[in-house]
């Protein structure tokens, strides 16, 4: 089946569900991108970062779709900011990835205590944007602080913000500013996997009982209810896993709706506690990493 798509700010479409490869190990990432893509999925989000660019470039060209089947996003990451930097850290991810031209580029976090290097990498990726060497910018963990700031000395308006969001942190506030905006809402750890991987002490989503009594009504997990949770409410999606019986899952959740009441009480679950790092606390003296060249 094909996935419905959305519409961002500039025109440019991308499919409501895609599938991430944050800690996919490189051993592990072609083969999870590959099922991914004989599954259906046909948005692929990687990042800098992750160190597994080359091998998600590897299984879109062994998949044989043509490059305008698969909607490719990556991320560049805090080291590689300023205007120069970001220059080149697009050449250097879209020459791991084998392509020419990438569907999204976004800032993978803010540097608040350097916003001035945040500023020069977003008019980087304006420049590209202009140059046609991407189709769509955007950015990741901005908070509102963040995006007043970003808006204020820039020109385009991201068309994603990629954030932390699940039953346990919705971040509704954030969610607001965003609509406000037209800046799409692109929900990483969908399923509020952080929750119980990172500190199990905040729960886990997949064990809640109000999440599991809604996809018991359903016939569904409870991932795919969470999934489905995300796209009502007109947020993109992008679960991982390398499991193929949970990528075939994740992909099976356009064949029910869940009620106005169901939506509510997935809303009413939030615990206002964040899973991954405060972004306030970025810097890159704390998470610089060397991004390789090609």
């Amino acid at each position: 089946m094909s996935i419905p798509s959305m519409e961002l700010n500039n025109g440019v479409t991308m499919p409501v569900l895609g599938f991430g490869v944050y800690q996919t190990p490189p051993d592990e990432t072609i083969a999870a991108v590959g099922t991914a893509l004989s599954t259906g999925y046909r948005h692929i989000d990687t990042a800098a970062a992750y160190g597994n660019e080359r091998e998600v470039g590897e299984a879109i060209r062994r998949a044989a779709l043509s490059r305008d089947e698969v909607f490719v996003e990556t991320k560049i990451w805090i080291t590689d900011y300023g205007y120069d930097s970001t220059l080149h850290a697009f050449t250097k991810s879209a020459g791991k990835l084998g392509i020419e031209q990438i569907d999204l580029l976004i800032l993978h976090q803010a540097l608040p205590d350097e916003f001035d290097l945040t500023i020069q990498a977003y008019k980087a990726l304006e420049t590209l944007l202009a140059d046609g060497k991407v189709r769509a910018i955007g950015v990741s963990n901005f908070m509102p602080d963040h995006l007043t700031r970003l808006l204020d000395a820039t020109s385009v308006v991201p068309a994603v913000n990629q954030i932390e969001v699940h039953p346990y942190f919705r971040q509704s506030e954030l969610l607001a500013v965003d609509d406000e905006h037209g800046i799409v809402n692109q929900a990483w750890s969908p399923i509020g996997g952080i929750t119980f991987y990172r500190d199990g002490s905040h729960g886990s989503t997949l064990e809640d009982p109000v999440i599991g009594e809604i996809a018991a009504a359903h016939g569904k997990s409870p991932a795919q209810v969470m999934l489905r949770w995300h796209i009502q409410q007109g947020r993109q999606v992008i679960p991982k896993s390398v499991t193929p019986s949970r990528i075939t899952e994740n992909f099976a959740v356009f064949d029910f709706e869940l009620t106005a009441d169901q939506l509510v009480a997935i809303d009413a679950l939030d615990t206002g506690l964040r899973g991954g790092p405060e972004p306030e606390q970025i810097t890159r003296a704390t998470f610089g990493i060397e991004i390789p060249e090609p």
